[in-house]
């Protein structure tokens, strides 16, 4: 993560105070949402360059890239720590955070539950642990998700609904912030990227986070990181399929909340369990959404042409999303159009009738091809790990749509 120097706290007060985005379902870094159509995230310069040279032919595959800003942590006079950052010069006022914001309530409810009854503050936390912070709050023994969500409550004191928001990123966020706690003071600027929020069209973003590829390790690993990488790779279905779950949510209309799984779930997949999860992101609770199987299958199969045409590109550690909406849209009418519905396209839908989703590479920090930065290895042709993936990938969901 990029850091500069310190920072006007006049600027902090005037600025936009950063969101946790309670829809990032894998990764590690900190995703942060800055408005209802832009989220950033911790500023890697390899990720950064590849955006800012990425070809044209992979723009409708990738979130839009929107620049980078300035982030500074925060600390207000109940101890609630916030990133906060400067807002855009396009916006003529700063973006403000509700303060009935779901997320903000959680994320305030999460800070008073870990620096009081009994808990250390994440600061003394951070110092205390013996290991990294991050790596220490995202074990999968860090049972945020039942700490937090019996207890949250919005600003006016009512329930907010039980697990309508996927906790691994709060997770991720508390890891970050007790980081940046331990090793920076807080006048500190960090630099961060921003970019499209790929799910701010939906009302209940099914997401399903895949790391593709058989290797995840990039060309400046360390011994070490190589080792454990591959060692990951070979004792899941990254392996035998180039391709494994890093995260899941899906919107259950039975019980109104999402189901969430984590990348721990994913790397103890069997081929067998990858292909029931696969379903299982398809099913509702009272159905499976059998008209999601032929848009994302176009889209698969277009990106599958656009990463065959790529040469030298190798995406090692990147993720690949797939969106869609868990709210249904109401059922057509004889005359076409939906019961109150005007002439324009309904939100969610697409062209052609068919149901809207979303197929977007994510994930940059270890891409690698020719003309990038430090290219100690050269690859010529098209990235075969990400090909093979792709092409299981595929197959499986071409299996579910044929019922096998």
């Amino acid at each position: 993560m990029v850091v500069q120097g310190s920072a006007d706290t006049r600027d902090i007060r005037a600025g936009v105070r950063l969101e946790p985005f309670l829809h990032q379902v894998g990764g590690h870094l900190s995703v942060m949402k800055y408005d209802e159509q832009t989220v950033c995230k911790p500023l890697i310069s390899q990720e950064q360059r590849f955006y800012e040279s990425l070809p044209l032919a992979m723009k409708r595959f990738t979130p839009q890239y929107k620049g980078t800003i300035t982030v500074h942590l925060w600390r207000d006079s109940r101890g609630h720590l916030s990133l906060v950052a400067p807002p855009l010069k396009e916006n003529r006022e700063p973006f403000k955070v509700s303060p009935e914001s779901a997320a903000v309530a959680i994320w305030q409810t999460l800070q008073q539950t870990t620096s009081g009854g009994g808990s250390r503050p994440l600061a003394q936390l951070a110092h205390s642990l013996k290991e990294s912070p991050a790596k220490a709050l995202l074990r999968p023994e860090f049972h945020l998700n039942t700490q937090v969500s019996s207890l949250v409550q919005d600003a006016n004191g009512n329930q907010v609904e039980r697990r309508s928001f996927n906790p691994w990123g709060l997770q991720c966020h508390q890891a970050h912030l007790t980081r940046l706690c331990a090793e920076y003071p807080e006048d500190k600027c960090h630099r961060f990227l921003l970019l499209e929020n790929v799910v701010s069209q939906y009302t209940h973003p099914c997401i399903l986070d895949l790391k593709m590829g058989t290797r995840q390790h990039g060309d400046d690993a360390s011994e070490e990181k190589k080792a454990r990488h591959m060692r990951k790779c070979a004792q899941s279905t990254s392996a035998c399929l180039g391709v494994r779950i890093c995260g899941m949510q899906v919107y259950q209309a039975d019980k109104k909340h999402f189901l969430c799984k984590d990348k721990y779930y994913g790397r103890k997949l069997s081929v067998e369990g990858f292909r029931q999860s696969l379903y299982q992101f398809l099913h509702n609770g009272n159905r499976l959404r059998t008209e999601l199987l032929e848009p994302i299958l176009h889209q698969l199969q277009a990106l599958l042409s656009v990463i065959r045409s790529q040469s030298s590109y190798r995406f090692y550690s990147s993720s690949l999303l797939i969106i869609y909406d868990g709210q249904e849209l109401p059922e057509r009418t004889p005359g076409g159009l939906q019961p109150q519905e005007a002439p324009q396209k309904a939100r969610g839908s697409a062209p052609g009738g068919l149901a809207k989703v979303d197929i977007r590479m994510i994930d940059f920090a270890h891409t690698t091809y020719k003309g990038s930065w430090d290219e100690q290895t050269t690859y010529d042709g098209p990235d075969p790990g990400y090909i093979f993936g792709l092409e299981n990938l595929i197959g499986i969901l071409q299996d579910i749509q044929e019922g096998e």
